[in-house]
């Protein structure tokens, strides 16, 4: 598992959430911790690291 921070779509606070590295890639959605509205998360790794990272906002 790794931390990733990033930066919130909605609230533009800085947030984090922790990424398993051992899993090729995922798309799901995640509330923020923050202001509580849905992100869109995508992500890729190569070799247990993070290749790519995506988060946009879903409109409500």
């Amino acid at each position: 598992m790794t931390e990733y921070f990033f930066t919130c779509p909605h609230c533009w606070d800085k947030i984090s959430m922790l990424i398993d590295t051992s899993i090729s890639g995922q798309n799901y959605i995640e509330d923020c911790e923050i202001c509580c509205n849905p992100i869109e998360i995508n992500y890729t790794t190569l070799e247990n690291e993070i290749a790519y990272f995506d988060a946009k906002s879903i409109d409500q």
